[in-house]
């Protein structure tokens, strides 16, 4: 965009002002001489009609009288130059001096005659097509006594007028135009002189701030521009100063944050990152197009500029424990805050990053596998133990009583067994070395629910329950691998089995939408109550815990679905209604 200098607007102004002032004058003046010049016309005009009234005050007595006003108009109109119009009350032509009364058309609704029919006189002015000239009109009332009788009407071109008008018009114009050029250059020479001074700081400037600091100022004006110009010497002298010193301790911290082996990040007091040594940039990727930008920006974790103020509130040393997501890692670190303080005053904050995500993955671990493991394994081994006491107390000799409680053992075991297996296959999916072998790759679902139909038909058949597979319009295939896909289904079919009654029905289905690929498992269960449906995916979470123990649940299965779904891509959602049956649907990214 365009933008004008100092001078040009100071130029433009005066320019402005001055052609604003004598335009307006000028606009004044010719409407004044207008005005006067069409008074005094019309005062002409109708002094002129006060008298042909009374010249004509005979002639309107009766018919015969009035039959001979025509010629007495017109030789009236030769010897004072104006056009007369003599008018009846009806607005009827009696006599006029320029044009024969007989053909002219009834003059009721004439401005003129209207306003005199009602008032002392009346005027108004109108062009006329006959000599194409602008004419006034003034009109007056003849009476006799207090009887009105007829209309005086006298007219005038104002040609004369609207010429001096045209001359005074072109003269002011020619004032104004000279006015204009003599301001122009008259303003041309007033603001060279007093932007020359502001042409120079503002050069001056411009040179400091691409860091010519040695540059100074020197004008003499003796005025708020000498001051200015002194005061950006004295404020360059003290950045340059002040540059010398920061350079000098930026040197120093710089040695002794690149040696560290803990990543550090200097921050100002508004949060942003000033600095960071090797580590943090390795870390963090932060790139030098980086500094400068707030912490959010940079790490992309709002604990961390809450602490930060923190820290600044509060003038003391803080800790935290930082969880954040590296590169699709999970990282955690323990981080020290240390304000850094001038004169009382704290101008940022130093940040140290001590690296403990592999300690704090091995520390959650074991205290969920301790109590998780702890308390699922607590009751199978209370009844083993229970159950095997009983028996070596002499149980054993009734035989039937000893299969009933060998039986329940076998049962409990067989449970204890489950668990552990889930939990090393949960343990397995969690290993990100594991994960990073397994590849990703076009997975066709319907040959997945025929083969989980066909290897879970024996289980629902000693139910008498049926496993349908419900035809979809088009294949499928989902960027995912077989055998995850294949043990999310495994699970909610064997869910689906274990809760739904005799000859109940399992239903199959999958079909695809733009870019995702659902499939959905339904059953005609005893369904989940609604307060329980939020918590169902968590580890070890039972709904009815005597019932699910009874059903060899074991709190993982509905967990470990999720867990692969996610890791796929993918989400899942549950509906359910009590006594009615349960529909699980997940959706996974389609191949392309």
């Amino acid at each position: 965009m365009f933008k004008w200098n100092f001078r040009t607007r100071i130029l433009v102004s005066f320019l402005l002002l001055i052609t604003f002032a004598l335009a307006l004058l000028g606009s004044y003046l010719l409407w004044y001489f207008y005005q006067q010049n069409l008074a005094s016309q019309t005062a002409h005009l109708v002094t002129n009609a006060k008298i042909t009234e009374q010249l004509l005050e005979e002639y309107m007595n009766g018919p015969r009288e009035k039959a001979s006003i025509d010629d007495k108009i017109k030789e009236l109109s030769t010897k004072i130059k104006l056009r007369i119009t003599i008018i009846d009350i009806n607005g009827a032509v009696l006599a006029d001096s320029w044009e024969n009364p007989a053909t002219m058309e009834n003059h009721l609704q004439r401005e003129e005659v209207q306003t005199a029919l009602m008032a002392e006189y009346g005027t108004a002015v109108r062009y006329s097509t006959t000599i194409g000239q602008n004419m006034l009109y003034a009109a007056i009332p003849i009476k006799r006594g207090p009887e009105l009788i007829g209309i005086v009407r006298t007219a005038s071109t104002l040609a004369p007028v609207e010429a001096d008008f045209s001359n005074i018009r072109s003269t002011l114009l020619v004032a104004i135009v000279s006015s204009a050029l003599l301001t122009i250059l008259l303003s041309a020479r007033l603001a060279r002189k007093y932007t020359a001074p502001i042409e120079e700081i503002t050069h001056a400037a411009k040179q400091i701030a691409d860091g010519d600091l040695e540059r100074r100022v020197h004008i003499r004006t003796g005025d708020e521009l000498e001051l200015l110009a002194h005061t950006l010497n004295q404020l360059t002298s003290n950045l340059d100063d002040k540059i010398n010193e920061t350079s000098a301790e930026a040197k120093k911290l710089s040695l002794i944050l690149q040696h560290m082996d803990n990543a550090v990040i200097l921050l100002d007091r508004y949060g942003r990152v000033t600095t960071a040594n090797r580590k943090a940039r390795e870390i963090f990727d932060i790139s030098d197009s980086m500094i400068g930008k707030h912490s959010i920006e940079v790490i992309g974790n709002s604990l961390l500029n809450q602490s930060v103020h923190a820290t600044i509130t509060s003038k003391q040393t803080t800790m935290i424990d930082l969880k954040t997501n590296i590169h699709g890692s999970k990282r955690v670190f323990q981080v020290f805050f240390a304000p850094i303080t001038v004169s009382e005053s704290v101008i940022g904050v130093l940040s140290v990053f001590h690296d403990i995500t592999t300690l704090q993955e091995i520390h959650e671990r074991q205290i969920d596998f301790v109590a998780n493991a702890s308390h699922e394994l607590a009751t199978p081994l209370t009844s083993i133990k229970g159950f095997t006491e009983t028996l070596l107390d002499g149980a054993m000799e009734d035989p039937e009583l000893s299969v009933k409680f060998l039986s329940i053992i076998h049962t409990e075991a067989e449970r204890m067994h489950r668990l552990i297996n889930a939990l090393l296959q949960l343990a397995k999916l969690d290993s990100q070395e594991y994960r990073q072998q397994i590849q990703l790759e076009p997975t066709a679902i319907e040959p997945i629910l025929q083969t989980v139909s066909q290897e879970l038909a024996p289980h629902a058949q000693r139910k008498n329950q049926s496993i349908i597979l419900e035809p979809s319009s088009a294949p499928a295939a989902a960027l995912a691998n077989y055998d995850w896909v294949k043990q999310v289904v495994v699970n909610l079919v064997e869910n689906a089995i274990k809760y739904t009654p005799e000859a109940g029905t399992i239903y199959l289905k999958y079909w695809q939408e733009d870019h995702q690929v659902f499939v959905r498992v339904r059953d005609t269960g005893i369904g989940i109550p609604a307060k329980d449906l939020p918590l169902i995916f968590d580890r070890f979470y039972r709904v009815d815990r005597a019932r699910t123990r009874t059903a060899g649940g074991s709190g993982l299965g509905l967990s470990l679905v999720k867990f692969i779904v996610e890791m796929l891509g993918g989400k899942i959602s549950v509906e359910s209604q009590l006594n009615a049956g349960t529909t699980f649907t997940f959706k996974l990214p389609a191949a392309q």
